[in-house]
């Protein structure tokens, strides 16, 4: 399987237990996954490409997925 394809797979896992854990009102959980995937995604590329010697990597090293972009949405909704 190309990385692209389970990168992917990976997301919309995430996903799912992202909307699930949105409609259980529960936005800590949302965002504990959120930066699981980013956790998840960083390591399975690590692996695939021979990189885990520069793990880990600090959280000023790497921009935020598009689903911890989503869930910081959803909390600001939440506190305001």
């Amino acid at each position: 399987m190309r990385l692209i394809d389970e990168l992917d797979d990976l997301y919309d896992h995430y996903l799912r237990r992202i909307d699930a854990a949105v409609e259980a009102d529960d936005v800590a959980l949302a965002e504990r996954l959120a930066q699981a995937y980013e956790d998840d995604a960083v390591q399975l590329m690590a692996e695939r490409e021979g990189l885990t010697s520069m793990l880990p990597l600090t959280p000023q090293a790497r921009p935020a997925s598009a689903l911890r972009r989503m869930v910081d949405r959803l909390r600001s909704r939440v506190a305001a």
